[in-house]
Protein backbone atom coordinates (compact mmCIF):
# COMPACT_ATOMS: atom_id res chain seq x y z
CA UNK A 1 0.00 0.00 0.00
CA UNK A 2 1.37 3.41 -0.87
CA UNK A 3 2.13 5.64 2.07
CA UNK A 4 1.44 9.37 1.91
CA UNK A 5 4.58 11.29 2.79
CA UNK A 6 3.69 15.00 2.94
CA UNK A 7 5.23 16.70 -0.09
CA UNK A 8 3.79 20.20 0.36
CA UNK A 9 3.09 22.18 3.51
CA UNK A 10 -0.31 23.78 4.07
CA UNK A 11 1.31 27.17 3.31
CA UNK A 12 2.68 25.87 0.00
CA UNK A 13 -0.72 24.43 -0.90
CA UNK A 14 -2.45 27.72 -0.11
CA UNK A 15 0.02 29.68 -2.26
CA UNK A 16 -0.52 27.33 -5.22
CA UNK A 17 -4.31 27.29 -5.00
CA UNK A 18 -4.43 31.10 -4.59
CA UNK A 19 -2.32 31.58 -7.73
CA UNK A 20 -4.45 29.15 -9.75
CA UNK A 21 -7.67 30.83 -8.66
CA UNK A 22 -6.37 34.32 -9.50
CA UNK A 23 -5.57 33.21 -13.05
CA UNK A 24 -9.07 31.82 -13.67
CA UNK A 25 -11.12 34.35 -11.66
CA UNK A 26 -14.57 35.01 -13.20
CA UNK A 27 -14.24 36.32 -16.76
CA UNK A 28 -10.46 35.95 -16.83
CA UNK A 29 -8.30 33.76 -19.04
CA UNK A 30 -4.70 33.52 -20.25
CA UNK A 31 -2.79 35.30 -23.00
CA UNK A 32 -0.37 32.71 -24.42
CA UNK A 33 2.55 34.85 -25.63
CA UNK A 34 5.09 32.04 -25.32
CA UNK A 35 5.63 31.28 -29.00
CA UNK A 36 9.18 30.07 -29.59
CA UNK A 37 11.46 32.09 -31.86
CA UNK A 38 10.69 29.62 -34.67
CA UNK A 39 6.93 30.00 -34.23
CA UNK A 40 7.21 33.79 -34.20
CA UNK A 41 9.15 33.52 -37.48
CA UNK A 42 6.11 31.94 -39.14
CA UNK A 43 3.75 34.58 -37.71
CA UNK A 44 6.00 37.48 -38.72
CA UNK A 45 6.50 36.00 -42.19
CA UNK A 46 2.74 36.29 -42.76
CA UNK A 47 2.96 40.09 -42.24
CA UNK A 48 6.38 40.53 -43.89
CA UNK A 49 8.06 41.58 -40.65
CA UNK A 50 11.64 40.63 -39.86
CA UNK A 51 12.01 38.10 -37.02
CA UNK A 52 14.53 39.98 -34.86
CA UNK A 53 14.74 40.09 -31.07
CA UNK A 54 13.84 43.80 -31.19
CA UNK A 55 10.74 43.20 -33.34
CA UNK A 56 9.63 40.43 -31.00
CA UNK A 57 10.11 42.82 -28.06
CA UNK A 58 8.21 45.64 -29.79
CA UNK A 59 5.28 43.40 -30.70
CA UNK A 60 4.94 41.85 -27.24
CA UNK A 61 5.33 45.27 -25.66
CA UNK A 62 2.21 46.34 -27.57
CA UNK A 63 0.26 43.40 -26.09
CA UNK A 64 1.56 43.96 -22.55
CA UNK A 65 0.93 47.74 -22.57
CA UNK A 66 -2.67 47.52 -23.85
CA UNK A 67 -4.90 49.77 -21.74
CA UNK A 68 -6.88 48.91 -18.62
CA UNK A 69 -9.81 47.45 -20.56
CA UNK A 70 -7.94 44.13 -20.65
CA UNK A 71 -7.51 44.08 -16.86
CA UNK A 72 -10.77 42.22 -16.15
CA UNK A 73 -10.13 39.83 -19.08
CA UNK A 74 -6.57 38.53 -18.62
CA UNK A 75 -5.62 36.68 -15.43
CA UNK A 76 -2.24 35.40 -16.61
CA UNK A 77 0.32 35.79 -19.38
CA UNK A 78 2.60 32.95 -20.53
CA UNK A 79 6.11 34.14 -21.45
CA UNK A 80 8.82 32.56 -23.58
CA UNK A 81 12.27 32.50 -21.89
CA UNK A 82 13.58 35.44 -23.96
CA UNK A 83 10.52 37.59 -23.20
CA UNK A 84 10.82 37.09 -19.42
CA UNK A 85 14.05 39.10 -19.48
CA UNK A 86 13.05 41.81 -21.98
CA UNK A 87 12.14 45.37 -21.00
CA UNK A 88 9.78 48.12 -22.15
CA UNK A 89 11.14 51.19 -23.96
CA UNK A 90 11.48 52.94 -20.61
CA UNK A 91 13.44 50.08 -19.01
CA UNK A 92 10.81 48.18 -17.03
CA UNK A 93 11.05 44.37 -17.12
CA UNK A 94 8.02 42.81 -18.82
CA UNK A 95 7.15 40.57 -15.81
CA UNK A 96 7.07 43.63 -13.53
CA UNK A 97 4.82 45.47 -15.99
CA UNK A 98 2.40 42.53 -16.24
CA UNK A 99 2.30 42.07 -12.44
CA UNK A 100 1.53 45.77 -11.93
CA UNK A 101 -1.51 45.24 -14.14
CA UNK A 102 -2.72 42.55 -11.73
CA UNK A 103 -1.88 39.61 -14.01
CA UNK A 104 0.07 36.48 -13.05
CA UNK A 105 3.34 35.79 -14.87
CA UNK A 106 3.81 32.35 -16.44
CA UNK A 107 6.66 30.65 -18.29
CA UNK A 108 6.86 27.92 -20.92
CA UNK A 109 9.30 25.30 -19.58
CA UNK A 110 9.21 22.39 -22.03
CA UNK A 111 11.89 21.96 -24.70
CA UNK A 112 9.65 20.77 -27.53
CA UNK A 113 8.50 17.44 -28.89
CA UNK A 114 10.73 14.55 -29.95
CA UNK A 115 9.84 11.27 -31.74
CA UNK A 116 8.69 8.28 -29.69
CA UNK A 117 10.45 5.25 -31.15
CA UNK A 118 8.35 2.35 -32.39
CA UNK A 119 5.19 4.43 -32.90
CA UNK A 120 3.41 5.76 -35.97
CA UNK A 121 4.96 9.24 -35.86
CA UNK A 122 3.98 9.90 -32.23
CA UNK A 123 5.95 12.12 -29.88
CA UNK A 124 6.83 12.85 -26.29
CA UNK A 125 8.01 16.17 -24.85
CA UNK A 126 11.53 16.80 -23.61
CA UNK A 127 12.75 19.24 -20.96
CA UNK A 128 12.71 17.39 -17.63
CA UNK A 129 16.52 17.52 -17.30
CA UNK A 130 17.43 20.59 -15.29
CA UNK A 131 13.77 21.53 -14.78
CA UNK A 132 14.15 21.51 -10.98
CA UNK A 133 16.87 24.19 -11.17
CA UNK A 134 15.13 26.18 -13.90
CA UNK A 135 11.89 26.34 -11.87
CA UNK A 136 13.81 27.67 -8.85
CA UNK A 137 15.32 30.41 -11.03
CA UNK A 138 12.04 31.26 -12.82
CA UNK A 139 10.27 31.64 -9.45
CA UNK A 140 12.97 34.10 -8.36
CA UNK A 141 12.54 35.95 -11.65
CA UNK A 142 8.82 36.47 -11.10
CA UNK A 143 7.05 33.47 -12.65
CA UNK A 144 4.21 31.95 -10.61
CA UNK A 145 2.87 29.44 -13.14
CA UNK A 146 4.28 27.33 -15.96
CA UNK A 147 3.22 25.56 -19.11
CA UNK A 148 4.30 22.25 -20.64
CA UNK A 149 2.75 21.01 -23.88
CA UNK A 150 2.38 17.37 -24.84
CA UNK A 151 0.95 16.41 -28.23
CA UNK A 152 -1.17 13.44 -29.28
CA UNK A 153 -2.76 12.80 -32.64
CA UNK A 154 -5.77 10.88 -33.84
CA UNK A 155 -5.41 8.39 -36.71
CA UNK A 156 -6.71 4.85 -37.21
CA UNK A 157 -3.75 3.57 -35.11
CA UNK A 158 -3.10 6.48 -32.73
CA UNK A 159 -2.87 7.59 -30.03
CA UNK A 160 -1.16 4.39 -28.92
CA UNK A 161 -1.25 3.23 -25.33
CA UNK A 162 2.48 3.97 -25.11
CA UNK A 163 2.06 7.58 -26.26
CA UNK A 164 -0.83 8.17 -23.85
CA UNK A 165 1.03 6.71 -20.85
CA UNK A 166 4.39 8.32 -21.64
CA UNK A 167 2.94 11.79 -22.14
CA UNK A 168 0.75 11.48 -19.02
CA UNK A 169 3.81 10.57 -16.94
CA UNK A 170 5.95 13.37 -18.37
CA UNK A 171 3.18 15.88 -17.56
CA UNK A 172 2.87 14.52 -14.01
CA UNK A 173 6.63 14.66 -13.40
CA UNK A 174 6.74 18.26 -14.68
CA UNK A 175 3.74 19.23 -12.52
CA UNK A 176 5.31 17.74 -9.41
CA UNK A 177 8.62 19.62 -9.97
CA UNK A 178 6.79 22.92 -10.50
CA UNK A 179 4.78 22.61 -7.31
CA UNK A 180 7.91 22.00 -5.23
CA UNK A 181 8.98 25.52 -6.26
CA UNK A 182 5.66 27.28 -5.71
CA UNK A 183 4.84 27.32 -9.42
CA UNK A 184 1.34 26.33 -10.61
CA UNK A 185 1.67 23.84 -13.49
CA UNK A 186 -0.62 24.13 -16.49
CA UNK A 187 -1.06 20.58 -17.72
CA UNK A 188 -1.47 20.58 -21.52
CA UNK A 189 -2.18 17.27 -23.28
CA UNK A 190 -3.15 18.63 -26.70
CA UNK A 191 -4.92 16.30 -29.10
CA UNK A 192 -4.24 17.80 -32.52
CA UNK A 193 -7.18 18.68 -34.81
CA UNK A 194 -5.43 17.10 -37.82
CA UNK A 195 -7.40 14.32 -39.51
CA UNK A 196 -10.88 13.43 -40.74
CA UNK A 197 -12.20 11.86 -37.51
CA UNK A 198 -15.68 12.80 -36.28
CA UNK A 199 -16.72 14.47 -33.03
CA UNK A 200 -17.43 11.17 -31.25
CA UNK A 201 -13.94 9.83 -31.99
CA UNK A 202 -12.34 13.01 -30.60
CA UNK A 203 -14.49 12.80 -27.48
CA UNK A 204 -13.54 9.15 -26.91
CA UNK A 205 -9.81 9.86 -27.32
CA UNK A 206 -10.00 13.00 -25.15
CA UNK A 207 -11.62 10.98 -22.35
CA UNK A 208 -8.95 8.25 -22.53
CA UNK A 209 -6.10 10.80 -22.57
CA UNK A 210 -7.47 12.88 -19.67
CA UNK A 211 -8.21 9.77 -17.58
CA UNK A 212 -4.57 8.70 -18.00
CA UNK A 213 -3.29 12.20 -17.18
CA UNK A 214 -5.25 12.43 -13.91
CA UNK A 215 -4.21 8.91 -12.88
CA UNK A 216 -0.56 9.92 -13.44
CA UNK A 217 -1.03 13.19 -11.51
CA UNK A 218 -2.45 11.16 -8.61
CA UNK A 219 0.43 8.67 -8.77
CA UNK A 220 2.91 11.58 -8.60
CA UNK A 221 1.14 13.17 -5.59
CA UNK A 222 0.32 16.34 -7.50
CA UNK A 223 -1.89 18.78 -5.58
CA UNK A 224 -4.81 19.26 -7.99
CA UNK A 225 -6.11 22.44 -6.35
CA UNK A 226 -2.82 24.05 -7.39
CA UNK A 227 -2.96 23.05 -11.08
CA UNK A 228 -4.80 24.10 -14.24
CA UNK A 229 -5.70 21.98 -17.27
CA UNK A 230 -5.13 23.23 -20.84
CA UNK A 231 -6.92 20.79 -23.16
CA UNK A 232 -8.27 20.92 -26.69
CA UNK A 233 -11.97 21.53 -27.11
CA UNK A 234 -13.65 18.38 -28.41
CA UNK A 235 -14.06 19.05 -32.13
CA UNK A 236 -14.11 16.94 -35.28
CA UNK A 237 -10.89 16.62 -37.28
CA UNK A 238 -10.06 19.50 -39.58
CA UNK A 239 -10.75 17.34 -42.67
CA UNK A 240 -13.98 15.78 -41.36
CA UNK A 241 -16.71 16.22 -44.01
CA UNK A 242 -19.39 16.66 -41.32
CA UNK A 243 -19.58 20.06 -39.62
CA UNK A 244 -20.80 20.28 -36.02
CA UNK A 245 -22.47 23.29 -34.40
CA UNK A 246 -21.19 25.03 -31.24
CA UNK A 247 -23.86 23.34 -29.08
CA UNK A 248 -22.69 19.86 -30.17
CA UNK A 249 -19.04 20.80 -29.58
CA UNK A 250 -19.93 22.18 -26.13
CA UNK A 251 -21.86 19.05 -25.09
CA UNK A 252 -19.06 16.72 -26.23
CA UNK A 253 -16.39 18.86 -24.53
CA UNK A 254 -18.17 19.26 -21.18
CA UNK A 255 -19.19 15.57 -21.14
CA UNK A 256 -15.55 14.48 -21.68
CA UNK A 257 -14.36 16.80 -18.89
CA UNK A 258 -17.09 15.69 -16.47
CA UNK A 259 -16.04 12.07 -16.93
CA UNK A 260 -12.34 12.66 -16.30
CA UNK A 261 -11.39 15.94 -14.59
CA UNK A 262 -11.80 16.02 -10.79
CA UNK A 263 -13.77 18.97 -9.37
CA UNK A 264 -10.69 19.82 -7.25
CA UNK A 265 -9.11 21.34 -10.38
CA UNK A 266 -9.85 25.11 -10.21
CA UNK A 267 -9.97 25.77 -13.93
CA UNK A 268 -9.79 24.51 -17.48
CA UNK A 269 -8.13 26.96 -19.89
CA UNK A 270 -8.81 25.76 -23.44
CA UNK A 271 -6.28 26.06 -26.22
CA UNK A 272 -7.71 27.37 -29.50
CA UNK A 273 -6.17 24.60 -31.63
CA UNK A 274 -6.21 26.35 -35.00
CA UNK A 275 -9.83 27.51 -34.81
CA UNK A 276 -10.44 31.00 -36.18
CA UNK A 277 -10.68 33.77 -33.59
CA UNK A 278 -14.46 33.96 -34.04
CA UNK A 279 -14.94 30.16 -33.82
CA UNK A 280 -12.85 29.82 -30.66
CA UNK A 281 -14.90 32.53 -28.92
CA UNK A 282 -18.27 31.17 -30.07
CA UNK A 283 -17.37 27.63 -28.96
CA UNK A 284 -16.07 28.82 -25.57
CA UNK A 285 -19.32 30.74 -25.08
CA UNK A 286 -21.38 27.63 -25.95
CA UNK A 287 -19.33 25.57 -23.47
CA UNK A 288 -20.22 28.07 -20.73
CA UNK A 289 -23.90 27.96 -21.69
CA UNK A 290 -23.98 24.16 -21.62
CA UNK A 291 -26.82 22.79 -19.45
CA UNK A 292 -24.56 20.23 -17.74
CA UNK A 293 -23.09 20.98 -14.31
CA UNK A 294 -19.57 22.39 -14.59
CA UNK A 295 -17.58 22.45 -11.32
CA UNK A 296 -14.51 24.23 -12.77
CA UNK A 297 -13.94 27.64 -14.38
CA UNK A 298 -14.00 27.04 -18.18
CA UNK A 299 -11.97 29.75 -19.85
CA UNK A 300 -9.27 30.40 -22.44
CA UNK A 301 -5.51 30.16 -22.88
CA UNK A 302 -5.29 31.48 -26.41
CA UNK A 303 -2.28 32.43 -28.49
CA UNK A 304 -3.35 32.69 -32.12
CA UNK A 305 -7.02 33.25 -31.24
CA UNK A 306 -6.13 36.40 -29.25
CA UNK A 307 -3.40 37.65 -31.55
CA UNK A 308 -4.18 36.93 -35.22
CA UNK A 309 -6.11 40.13 -35.95
CA UNK A 310 -3.77 42.19 -33.75
CA UNK A 311 -0.70 40.89 -35.57
CA UNK A 312 -2.29 41.65 -38.93
CA UNK A 313 -3.23 45.18 -37.83
CA UNK A 314 0.33 45.82 -36.61
CA UNK A 315 2.00 44.58 -39.79
CA UNK A 316 5.42 45.23 -38.26
CA UNK A 317 4.91 49.00 -38.46
CA UNK A 318 5.35 51.34 -35.50
CA UNK A 319 2.53 53.64 -36.61
CA UNK A 320 0.06 50.74 -36.38
CA UNK A 321 0.64 50.16 -32.65
CA UNK A 322 -2.70 51.58 -31.55
CA UNK A 323 -4.65 49.58 -34.18
CA UNK A 324 -2.86 46.41 -33.03
CA UNK A 325 -3.79 47.04 -29.39
CA UNK A 326 -7.43 47.78 -30.28
CA UNK A 327 -7.75 44.42 -32.06
CA UNK A 328 -6.17 42.59 -29.10
CA UNK A 329 -8.44 44.39 -26.60
CA UNK A 330 -11.50 43.50 -28.70
CA UNK A 331 -10.56 39.82 -28.69
CA UNK A 332 -9.81 39.87 -24.94
CA UNK A 333 -13.20 41.45 -24.19
CA UNK A 334 -15.04 38.95 -26.41
CA UNK A 335 -13.34 35.95 -24.80
CA UNK A 336 -13.91 37.33 -21.32
CA UNK A 337 -17.64 37.46 -22.09
CA UNK A 338 -17.49 33.95 -23.58
CA UNK A 339 -15.84 32.66 -20.39
CA UNK A 340 -19.01 33.82 -18.59
CA UNK A 341 -21.35 32.50 -21.32
CA UNK A 342 -22.40 36.10 -22.11
CA UNK A 343 -20.89 36.66 -25.56
CA UNK A 344 -23.22 37.71 -28.36
CA UNK A 345 -21.83 37.24 -31.86
CA UNK A 346 -22.24 40.11 -34.27
CA UNK A 347 -21.14 38.08 -37.33
CA UNK A 348 -17.47 39.07 -37.51
CA UNK A 349 -15.65 39.46 -40.78
CA UNK A 350 -12.05 39.64 -41.98
CA UNK A 351 -9.16 38.19 -40.01
CA UNK A 352 -11.42 36.98 -37.19
CA UNK A 353 -13.01 34.44 -39.56
CA UNK A 354 -9.75 33.09 -41.00
CA UNK A 355 -8.80 29.56 -40.00
CA UNK A 356 -5.62 29.47 -37.90
CA UNK A 357 -5.12 25.75 -38.53
CA UNK A 358 -1.52 24.63 -39.05
CA UNK A 359 -0.99 20.96 -39.89
CA UNK A 360 0.97 19.06 -37.21
CA UNK A 361 1.35 22.31 -35.24
CA UNK A 362 4.65 22.67 -33.36
CA UNK A 363 4.83 25.47 -30.82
Amino acid sequence: MTHAYPSLSSEQKKELSDIAQRIVAAGKGILAADESTGSVAKRFQSINAENTEENRRLYRQLLFTADDRVGPCIGGVIFFHETLYQKTDDGKLFPQLVKEKGMVVGIKVDKGVVPLAGTNGETTTQGLDGLYERCAQYKKDGADFAKWRCVLKITSTTPSKLAIMENANVLARYASICQMHGIVPIVEPEILPDGDHDLQRCQYVTEKVLAAVYKALSDHHVYLEGTLLKPNMVTAGHSCPKKYNPHEIAMATVTALRRTVPPAVPGVTFLSGGQSEAEATINLNAINQCALHRPWALTFSFGRALQASALKAWGGKKENGKACQEEYIKRALNNSKAALGKFESSGEKGAAQESLFVANHAY
